[in-house]
């Protein structure tokens, strides 16, 4: 009798023991999130996994040469401060497709407003988050994404329902009776799960592990919506509602969600055995494929509902942390783009500079070598890019119309395709002019450097055709170069713009800031002059460049 007190006595010690460790933990992730806010966080991201959401998307998505020009990733890992991998693959997928429809900005932005307006409720929120911060969470879409298909034959899925029961049987009864036939049976039983478990893992991976993670994701959507009611909410219950069934038939597969993946650990290993032994996963498979395929539709809901908060409150983390930022006004039907202390977000302490450009006249602009015309261009395709993603601009004001972004500037040679330096870029310029041709205009072109890769008669000549017409077609262009040929054969086309640097000694002094007008100092022999370059060198490319300069002066 006295083993009974002893037991209950453990048990209620142990639940209080756990109570109490995850009260610890759930204060040191609470710590955690407190101090991290506002600011980038120091992580390992894992892209193929971030992107597979990303890729079902429909073809209005971002251009890969603009995602390499503006180089997305770093943009990305700057901006991502999600709590769940769900709203991790959302907010990659919105960078990834800028908006085009202005009232669904607005939405989402009201989202932002609403998850930010009571700290407490928002550090809830993002406590609820992290408990899809498990890898495994990655795999949620491809559920309503992908259709499952049966693998299995009506006679192999009649086995794997009771291959446990049958193996567990068989081992039990040839411990209890030692018979050598019940022993080879219970071997075969053995190396045929194996077989079966090995061989369909990677079909059945990401649909089986995602499981618990669906059952998680329902009881986040519910402990939100206690939280907080967003526009979202009521879809967000119907959608609950309707998983009922599924998330019951879920119960027993949640077990997994909370055993550790780490293979070092013992514990991870006895259950990844035990599942193997008693085909767990497979049977998992066949108990939910049929309800999982016929409850798509509401598992993306639930999905959007969650990953879509999470993002809110990335964006809510970022704006925090920005030096100054604004929100953008977007004006339908306007041919100017004005932006006021423009700076680019990955650039510490970037110098910010202001610009207005027309439809009717592009923005060419001349600059020495390293003085930051090159970023200032990049900065005006983030901006963009931010404003009609997150509803977000690293600046003071932000008018404009709605734009698709075009660039041409890390232009490389392609030995796979025996592509030229010129035919790369040429071939790029072409996509943009056809582009502009199909959409009629309303653009933001950004090119950099433009033909750089040819003979100077003919890069001045086909630029500046190539220019000419990019403004006559309602689009707003910024150019670079370092051919001031350009500025006198474009005249009133375009306005001219540069970057210049202040001469110190033997250094050079950048304050990158725009000015109007021409460049008037070129910083290449100086360059030449700091490496070190013999003096007669120096003197005769000083004398050249004197002569060629009165031409332009």
């Amino acid at each position: 009798m006295i083993l009974l007190p002893i037991a209950l006595i453990a048990i209620i010690a142990f639940l209080f023991f756990s109570t109490y460790k995850n009260k610890q933990k759930r204060a040191r992730l609470l710590d955690e999130l407190r101090s991290n806010w506002g600011k980038p966080l120091d992580s390992v991201r894992h892209y193929r996994l971030i992107t597979a959401y990303s890729k079902h998307l429909d073809d209005d998505v971002l251009a890969a040469t603009l995602a390499a020009d503006i180089d997305l990733e770093k943009l990305f890992e700057y901006v991502d401060r999600a709590n769940s991998k769900p709203g991790q693959q959302y907010l990659y997928a919105r960078l990834r497709k800028p908006e085009r429809e202005r009232h669904k900005l607005l939405d989402f932005d009201q989202l932002i407003e609403q998850v930010g307006a009571d700290d407490a409720k928002r550090e809830a929120i993002m406590m609820e988050l992290q408990r899809l911060n498990n890898p495994d969470a990655y795999y949620i879409h491809q559920l309503f994404h992908t259709q499952a298909v049966l693998l299995y034959d009506a006679i192999l899925k009649l086995y794997v329902r009771f291959a446990g029961i049958l193996w567990v049987a068989a081992l039990a009864l040839t411990i209890v009776l030692h018979n050598q036939f019940l022993f080879f049976l219970t071997l075969g039983f053995t190396m045929f799960n194996f077989y079966i478990h090995f061989t369909n893992k990677e079909k059945i991976y990401g649909f089986v592990h995602s499981l618990p993670q669906l059952r998680r994701m329902i009881s986040v959507a519910n402990n939100i919506g206690n939280i907080i009611q967003t526009a979202g909410y009521k879809g967000s219950q119907n959608a609950t509602a309707q998983l009922k069934k599924l998330n019951r038939k879920l119960a027993y597969v949640s077990l997994e969600s909370g055993i550790s993946n780490d293979p070092t650990d013992l514990g991870s290993g006895i259950w990844e055995l035990f599942k193997i032994l008693l085909l767990i996963e497979p049977r998992a498979f066949i108990n939910v494929i049929d309800e999982v395929n016929f409850q798509r539709e509401p598992i993306e809901v639930l999905f959007n509902y969650v990953a879509e908060i999470d993002a809110a409150v990335s964006v809510q983390s970022l704006r925090a942390g920005l030096p100054y930022y604004c929100k953008p006004n977007f004006v339908n039907g306007s041919d100017e783009l004005k932006i006021d202390e423009l700076y680019h977000p990955l650039i510490y302490n970037c110098v910010p500079n202001s610009l207005l450009a027309k439809h009717s006249q592009g923005v060419l602009i001349t600059g020495s070598n390293m003085s930051g015309k090159t970023t200032f261009i990049r900065s005006v395709a983030v901006n963009t890019l931010l404003t009609q993603t997150l509803y977000t601009s690293p600046s003071k004001s932000y008018q404009a119309p709605l734009l698709d972004i075009c660039s041409s500037i890390n232009m490389t040679d392609s030995l796979d395709e025996s592509k030229s330096y010129f035919q790369a870029e040429a071939l790029s310029i072409f996509n943009i002019l056809n582009h502009v041709k199909e959409t009629g205009g309303n653009c933001l072109v950004i090119i950099d450097e433009i033909f750089r890769g040819t003979n100077t008669i003919e890069r001045v000549a086909a630029a500046k055709a190539i220019l000419s017409y990019l403004s006559a077609n309602k689009t707003f262009v910024f150019v670079s170069t370092h051919d001031l040929e350009l500025a006198e054969l474009l005249g009133d086309e375009y306005a001219v713009y540069s970057f210049e640097e202040m001469a110190a000694d033997e250094r050079l002094i950048f304050d990158y800031k725009i000015k109007p007008g021409i460049l008037k100092h070129k910083n290449a022999i100086a360059v030449l002059k700091a490496i070190g370059y013999p003096e007669s060198v120096i003197n005769n490319a000083n004398k050249v460049s004197e002569e060629l300069g009165k031409k332009y002066n």
